[in-house]
């Protein structure tokens, strides 16, 4: 080839501009993340290294590589009974139960995988039965212990000594699925969050049967299409709300057998109900006969070493996300539910706690700064990255939710956009907004500019989960937004025909809050169970304090269904709101549109699709012919606050259409103005009416009076 040729093309190539960098999705969608994209991307980076890592540069799936369940534990086979555990510490491991009389025996003593950390012990069919009881014994240098196995699928209290064991599960019939597929509806998620333990009126712990037969066809009627399910992993202390977990792939006995969970999520799906369940993976109880706590003489087999090895908040330990075995344990955990329960996907609790080797505790969260400080582990964010991978691979219509309070950018972002890939954050904003306006700010003094921007104060590339309160509100020492609004008089005037002043406006803001913050949801919302209605009571599990009662740690349902009380006007609002959101098709992806706000006023109107907003939250002022600029056309009640079926005065005519006004300085846009009766202290919503429908009604009244 001649030289001239080569020059040429030399020449050539030099002349082209470097590409610039395309920034990555986060970074696209907002621009102020920009000088902290590096970090974002060597996050990014780093989970998909660590991915590339457990499936072996892809030669099996992340999927595959979570099946840790079908190798650990107990499991019976063709040939008899199977059993591995994970113990790297450990020098001789034996089997005790029901069937050696809980003695050290040579046929049941395992052996160590020879070059592994793994321990396996195989049996003939004889050897033990469904039903019986058992643990590990374990030695280690310089000590030995009971321990239940950290993969074990069945645990059981005893009523009198209170001892926790493993117990073999192999029932003759393994229960039939009548539901085999089941895909949730998310236009919009209407979770209803519950505790199977405290769902019955009865004062002692609720059965998953119980809550089958019983809770999920009130759920239903009420319009929820989904639950989300506390304290379903096995934990030692009931009051700890499940929170404090020792035995991660056991559904908590104390609710029932693993079956009667399984039909109840059937009958959920049957119903229409998606079930999440509130996984625990930040953090462990520090117990060490039930726990992960020393399962082999090694504190920090599961848990991170020195100073990051507890939570100093939670009495917990903090698993160590930097290990390969603690992420195939955790991984595993995740599939395990999916796959052997049918769960339709989970709410991660405690997101905020893993993200920061502060655990969030004592840091304020002011500027972008302080994600990208390097006061963030990076080993749980990556743990984060690929559980939501792993369970949107094995169920691609799965629902997953982070409980998270900081604030981190790219939360539930899409893997590919830089983010950690959860479908939803909890807006942990809008409880703490309402819990501070109701305790600091008289009536008067009600904002509705700051109302509207907390309810809807989100990332655009980011799904949330509203809600007013959660559990948390709900517990001993926290109070329900019915409880700070009304007080002791939810005792003595809670009858019809004797409620107070204080009582009308409890009752009168309750439905506001909720009507204005499930109004403007751009993922879902949420309620916990019993404060549809107010529920009077807090949430107090048995202990010493008081008496190990049970008198608090149940729900009333007796109250809503009594017509003589006032509760049952909550929950038929409540069902009536959820109606009026559904009715709107696609209501997330119809935009929040404000029309008026006044502060001065305490007005506030806005649209979402073909439905407008309007509340008056001044407790003196009531407005007549209050006129907004809204797309021409006549106005429907769909909602009134203040109609008398919902406890209110029903000052309003909701049977009347509203038909706009023309004004020939905004005919070229399509608006008119709307005029409206605004009693105080209420909030309606409306729907635009078609001209075929009016057609249709009118045809229809036509007939009737012939």
């Amino acid at each position: 080839m001649p030289n001239t040729m080569r020059k040429t093309t030399t020449r050539k190539s030099a002349s082209k501009a470097p590409k610039a960098q395309q920034h990555i999705g986060i970074v696209k969608n907002d621009p102020y993340l920009q000088p902290y994209e590096d970090a974002i991307r060597g996050r990014h980076d780093h989970a998909l290294w660590k991915l590339g890592q457990l499936t072996q540069g892809g030669k099996q799936t992340l999927a595959e590589f979570a099946s840790g369940y079908e190798y650990y534990g107990l499991h019976k086979t063709a040939k008899g009974w199977t059993f591995r555990e994970w113990a790297p510490n450990a020098t001789d491991i034996y089997l005790v139960g029901d069937f050696n009389g809980w003695k050290e025996k040579a046929a049941y003593r395992c052996k160590r995988i020879q070059g592994t950390g793994n321990w396996e012990l195989l049996l003939d069919e004889d050897k033990m039965k469904h039903g019986d009881l058992y643990k590990m014994h374990v030695h280690w240098n310089g000590g030995e212990g009971e321990r239940i196995p950290a993969w074990c699928q069945r645990v059981v209290q005893d009523d009198e000594t209170k001892i926790f064991s493993a117990q073999v599960w192999n029932p003759a019939k393994p229960y039939k699925w009548r539901r085999k597929r089941f895909k949730a509806n998310k236009s919009p998620l209407l979770i209803y969050e519950c505790h199977i333990g405290m769902a019955q009126d009865a004062e002692k712990v609720g059965t998953y049967t119980e809550f089958k037969d019983n809770v999920l066809p009130r759920i239903v009627k009420d319009g929820y299409n989904a639950i989300q399910i506390m304290a379903i992993q096995e934990h030692p202390y009931y009051g700890s709300f499940g929170y404090h977990v020792s035995s991660f792939f056991a559904a908590s006995s104390r609710f029932g057998t693993p079956e009667e969970l399984k039909a109840l999520i059937d009958e959920a799906h049957r119903t229409g109900l998606a079930v999440i369940m509130d996984i625990v993976h930040s953090h462990a109880v520090k117990n060490e006969i039930e726990g992960l706590g020393n399962l082999a003489g090694d504190p920090n087999q599961y848990f991170y070493p020195g100073d990051r090895h507890e939570h100093p908040a939670w009495d917990s330990l903090c698993f160590d996300y930097g290990k390969d075995d603690v992420i195939h344990f955790l991984l595993s955990n995740c599939k395990f539910w999916l796959n052997e329960y049918h769960f339709d996907g989970f709410r991660f609790d405690g997101v905020t706690s893993m993200l920061y080797y502060s655990h969030g505790l004592g840091e304020a969260f002011t500027n972008y700064g302080d994600y990208f400080n390097g006061h963030e582990d990076d080993n749980a964010i990556c743990y984060l990255t690929l559980a939501n991978k792993l369970i949107h691979e094995v169920n691609p219509n799965a629902i997953t939710i982070a409980e998270e309070v900081s604030g981190m950018p790219g939360l539930a972002a899409k893997f590919e956009d830089g983010g950690y890939g959860f479908d939803y954050r909890m807006a942990m904003n809008i409880p703490d907004f309402w819990i501070k306006t109701i305790k600091e700010k008289r009536d008067e003094d009600w904002k509705p500019s700051s109302i509207f921007w907390e309810v809807k104060n989100r990332r655009v590339d980011e799904k949330t989960i509203s809600y007013c309160e959660s559990h948390d509100q709900a517990l001993v020492g926290d109070k329900t937004i019915i409880f700070r609004l009304i007080d002791a008089d939810m005792y003595w005037h809670f009858r019809k025909g004797d409620e107070n002043e204080n009582v009308r406006r409890g009752i009168a803001l309750h439905k506001m809050i909720r009507l204005v913050t499930a109004s403007t949801i751009n993922g879902g919302y949420l309620n916990f169970m019993g404060n549809e209605f107010g529920h009077p009571e807090w949430i107090d599990f048995p202990r010493e304090g008081n008496g190990w009662s049970y008198k608090y740690a149940r729900r009333q349902w007796d109250l809503v269904d009594n017509h003589d009380l006032c509760y049952h006007y909550l929950g038929d609002f409540d069902k009536a709101m959820l109606e009026v959101i559904k009715s709107e098709k696609d209501f997330n992806s119809t935009p929040v549109t404000e029309i008026w706000h006044n502060d001065g006023d305490q007005v506030l109107a806005f649209m979402r699709g073909e439905i407008i907003f309007v509340f008056n939250f001044s407790p003196t002022h009531s407005f007549t012919d209050y006129g907004f600029l809204v797309p021409k056309g006549g106005y429907e009640v769909v909602l009134d606050t203040d109609a008398k079926s919902f406890g209110g005065n029903g000052f309003n005519d909701d049977s009347m259409v509203h038909f706009t006004n023309f004004d020939p300085l905004y005919a070229k846009d399509g608006k008119e103005w709307l005029q409206l009766y605004l009693p105080a202290r209420t909030a309606l919503a409306l729907r635009l009416k078609h001209e075929d429908e009016e057609k249709q009604n009118n045809e229809q009244n036509k007939t009737k009076s012939h």
